[in-house]
């Protein structure tokens, strides 16, 4: 019979409902009868003793709330009984040791993927285009347009064969039309178009094009086709410059146009498409090789949480990190605004001093940016998970920061800064499930393990997105996004190691083009830059 409670932490004096409860429902926990004083319905919290006004509320073994009102042993917890609290953080107060995982099946394991010259490997082969100012999307589109249609498999459109025959009375069955072959099978052609550029602070597009440098330096690009109009504040040199300093012995093709020096729209398109697809076709030639685990890095992100993110998928994340940090890989944990809550920890797990005063620089900094604009990181959690019991920042952060593992932290990076160091690293940038996945990849990312409770169909032009369901009922209820099923660590039928064995598997498949996660299916291309005002 499945368990009904679980409590995450021996400290916690909260338990999380594995399963629907009336009030007055007898259940044995931990070797003693408690009476249930309201429903609960499962992923949500119920007391495990009295609560006075003011009670510290534990779960995760932090400090993730206070009782605003009297809450009874047994009784539900609420955004109506609990209020949003944390614990203060000014500076390591422990000392961290590391007990890795058992890694000697993995040591020999290995993944096809694509070499770079300077060393990096990728999980994909792409060819991006995208421009430095939204002036240029336009024409940015009219490639997609002419590209998609010219080099790449046009898979039949059900939705629009639906319309069809109802166009046409609904008389005959929606044409199903064969599928043809790409001119090229070994390289894939992406095309982002994005908001920025001009017409914001001067500091919103340099960090843009950090971002953008970021993504023609990352390992699944063999090259990049960009476009200016030239008068934006985003200029190429601005560009280049960030490209520079994140490689300054790049060697891929970057082909660079500039709109306002080429005269029509028709002389620059055809230009750009002639040396493109040169560009393309040579990178075509790239094959995929033999490599070590450890030259994966993977990018940790949750969305659309629930209840059971933090007790099924983002620890099965979190084991799966520490596999490859002990592989020496890379991982990388962003998503400021949830780890609020947990700084003791992370700063505690800083293998330097430096970087524990970055991480606690950045997290104040964007803090304050936050409640000067009215705000606060309490605001976070969204209707959503809210609904599916995370009713308190701290709550959700705790749980979310399962993803993180137990490893050391070996850098902090501010939002645009490329990983240097093999090991978890953290990254400044909003919770916002697009913005934080798109600043992963930007960093180096060549992959991304997305944990959901609720569903959400994020994706990433260049990198796979591999999604990881919390529960089995969103697996099967959301089956064409949803890649794994951590569901079976609920029900008590796997356990943490186990789950994050079969994940890691998961990973290698895909990242050797033996698999194609349903994000890349999709063509779930989702790219959304960072303006560094607010963004929760």
């Amino acid at each position: 019979m499945q368990n009904q409670l679980i409590k995450v932490h021996p400290n916690d004096n909260v338990a999380v409902a594995l399963v629907n409860l009336k009030s007055g429902q007898q259940i044995n926990f931990e070797n003693q009868m408690m009476l249930t004083v309201s429903d609960v319905k499962a992923k949500h919290k119920l007391a495990l003793e009295d609560f006075e006004i003011g009670t510290r509320i534990i779960m995760y073994g932090v400090l993730v709330g206070k009782a605003s009102k009297e809450i009874k042993k047994g009784e539900v917890l609420t955004t109506e009984n609990v209020k949003h609290q944390s614990d203060k953080v000014e500076g390591k107060n422990d000392t961290f040791s590391w007990t890795p995982p058992d890694i000697e099946k993995w040591k020999k394991r290995t993944f096809e993927g694509y070499r770079r010259p300077d060393g990096q490997v990728g999980t994909e082969n792409v060819w991006i285009f995208f421009p430095l100012v939204f002036c240029e999307n336009r024409n940015i589109e009219v490639l997609k347009d002419v590209f998609e249609k010219e080099l790449l498999t046009q898979k039949t459109n059900s939705h629009r064969m639906l319309l069809r025959s109802l166009v046409n009375g609904g008389s005959q069955e929606p044409a199903i039309n064969e599928d043809t072959t790409d001119v090229f099978s070994n390289i894939k052609v992406k095309f982002i178009t994005h908001p920025g550029g001009c017409g914001s602070i001067r500091q919103d597009s340099e960090s843009l094009a950090k971002l953008l440098a970021g993504y023609v330096n990352n390992p699944n690009v063999a090259g990049a086709t960009v476009l200016s109009l030239g008068c934006q504040n985003l200029q190429i040199e601005i560009f280049k410059d960030a490209l520079k300093a994140i490689n300054p012995n790049i060697s891929k093709p970057v082909l660079i146009y500039e709109q306002q020096q080429m005269g029509t729209v028709d002389n620059m398109l055809s230009t750009i498409i002639k040396d493109s697809y040169e560009g393309i076709k040579k990178a075509n030639a790239i094959q995929r090789e033999t490599f070590s685990l450890s030259k994966l890095r993977i990018g940790l992100e949750c969305g659309g949480s629930d209840g059971f993110s933090g007790i099924s998928a983002n620890p099965t994340l979190g084991y799966v990190s520490d596999l490859l940090v002990a592989l020496n890989g890379i991982a990388i944990l962003s998503e400021f605004p949830e780890l609020c809550g947990v700084e003791q920890e992370l700063v505690n797990r800083c293998v330097d001093e430096d970087s524990a005063k970055k991480f606690l620089s950045l997290m104040k900094a964007y803090e304050k940016t936050v409640i000067d604009a009215g705000s606060g990181f309490d605001m976070n959690p969204s209707p959503g998970n809210i609904k599916d019991g995370l009713i308190t920042d701290a709550m959700k952060s705790a749980g979310a920061a399962k993803k993180g593992g137990t490893s050391p932290v070996v850098d902090v990076l501010d939002y645009g800064e490329y990983i240097t160091k093999r090991g978890l690293n953290l990254l400044c940038t909003p919770g916002n499930d697009v913005e934080s996945t798109t600043a992963m990849v930007g960093s180096g990312a060549n992959i991304v393990l997305f944990t959901t409770g609720l569903g959400t169909p994020t994706g990433n032009p260049i990198a796979p997105v591999i999604k990881v369901s919390s529960n089995s009922e969103l697996a099967s209820k959301m089956s064409d996004i949803i890649d794994v099923d951590t569901g079976p660590v609920i029900k008590g039928e796997k356990s943490i190691a186990e789950m994050g064995e079969a994940l890691l598997e998961y990973i290698i498949d895909v990242a050797s083009g033996k698999i194609e996660s349903k994000a890349v299916s999709l063509n779930q291309d989702d790219f959304i830059p960072w303006r560094r005002g607010v963004s929760l």
